[in-house]
């Protein structure tokens, strides 16, 4: 064990500038700032479900502890949710309400990996599910994915060619953050079926299915329930990212197993954030609907401004930018951003293969500033 005053080696080896190395700068920098680097949106939630929404009076206890399964009405509303839109089975033991996806995830890793186990993640990825896998002692096996695999076939062969002895789960997102790719069924239903074949876990991540402009969504956990664990969020659904609130669909006995770990990490997702999440289910339907158009709109101008193809869905793009690297590279292309105003993240983040990449979100600002700051770095990378 470290003694003071040493470290951990996982603390040591995960990364802590995850989203942008100038984040820390930003107040140091003179003129307008677009902060493109971090997933969000800039629209407030709908009215109705805000904080200054909830009233004691209405909700008494609110600022309590609650059931760490989660607050009793809103696990009985996301089972009638999953049944009904995902296509899931779905009881209250297999439903467990956590501090946002974030930490949905972080309670399947530590159900499911063992330090040494290996965990399969599809490349480009989302910045935070390597560091998860790290602190709970497994190894991330990065599997460059959706900027090179075009066939079903390819997909699984892909994911074969990773898989070894040590494998325990496998990591899918889609909507896919960074990529904006939407996995079709036929592509989902094979990788979970090879994980049945390789008996491994599926860790789905799902949270971005709200923002679909081209295909359809599909759960993996119709295919595999028995080994599928399903996160979604309150964050990107509608705008809730401050409230702490996402959720998790899986077998009974995983899901009992994860709620230890959240119960002895963050205890329970906060009361009056759970709050908020039940009154969307059941008036959050426009806001949804404006966003999602708002965002399709935003998406095919940067798009357009950029030169490169329309997303699919979620709400980002991945650029590859080695053609404008020079011999500073990333650092002296971030660096040349951030003079601009505009922050981006360092691909390295989203996998190691994609050291001259970069992923910008276009919804964290409104349509003309995201517009302004994409202006600027297309003129970066055009």
């Amino acid at each position: 064990m470290p003694r003071f005053p040493n470290h951990t080696a996982t603390a040591l080896t995960m990364p802590g500038a995850v989203y942008s190395p100038f984040a820390d700068r930003m107040h140091e920098h003179p003129g307008p700032l677009y902060p493109l680097h971090v997933g969000d949106t800039w629209m407030e939630p709908f009215d109705g479900g805000r904080m200054q929404d909830l009233r004691v009076a209405d909700h008494p206890g609110m600022h309590r502890y609650c059931d760490t399964r989660g607050v009793p009405e809103l696990v009985d509303a996301l089972v009638d949710k999953v049944r009904s839109r995902n296509g899931l089975a779905c009881e209250r033991d297999n439903m467990l309400v956590c501090a946002g996806a974030t930490g949905a995830l972080a309670c399947a890793a530590g159900a499911l990996v063992q330090p040494g186990d290996e965990v399969l993640i599809l490349a480009p990825f989302w910045p935070l599910i390597r560091g998860i896998v790290q602190a709970f002692g497994g190894v991330p096996v990065e599997v460059p994915f959706y900027d090179r695999v075009d066939t079903v076939e390819a997909a699984v062969e892909a994911v074969r060619e990773k898989t070894t002895s040590r494998t325990v789960a496998l990591y899918v997102s889609t909507p896919s953050n960074p990529t904006g790719r939407v996995l079709p069924e036929v592509w989902l239903t094979a990788l979970a079926e090879f994980a049945q074949a390789e008996n491994l876990w599926l860790l789905s991540d799902e949270v971005y299915e709200d923002f679909i402009f081209r295909g359809e969504h599909f759960s993996m956990g119709r295919v595999a329930p028995e080994r599928t664990l399903s996160t979604f969020s309150f964050s990107k659904a509608y705008g809730m990212a401050g409230n702490r609130c996402g959720y998790m669909v899986g077998p009974a006995e995983a899901i009992d197993q994860s709620r230890k770990i959240g119960t002895h990490t963050f205890y329970g997702a906060p009361t009056s954030g759970q709050l908020a999440a039940l009154r969307a289910l059941s008036d959050g339907a426009p806001w949804q609907d404006n966003a999602r158009e708002s965002y399709r709109a935003a998406s095919k101008n940067a798009a357009a401004a950029l030169g490169v193809p329309e997303p699919e869905g979620s709400t980002f793009f991945f650029l590859n930018v080695a053609h404008k690297l020079d011999g500073r590279g990333m650092t002296g292309f971030l660096e040349d951003c951030f003079e601009d105003g505009v922050l981006v993240a360092p691909g390295l983040s989203s996998g190691d293969d994609y050291g001259t990449w970069v992923r910008l979100c276009y919804t964290a600002m409104p349509p003309d500033e995201t517009a302004a700051a994409v202006a600027l770095l297309a003129k970066r990378v055009r």
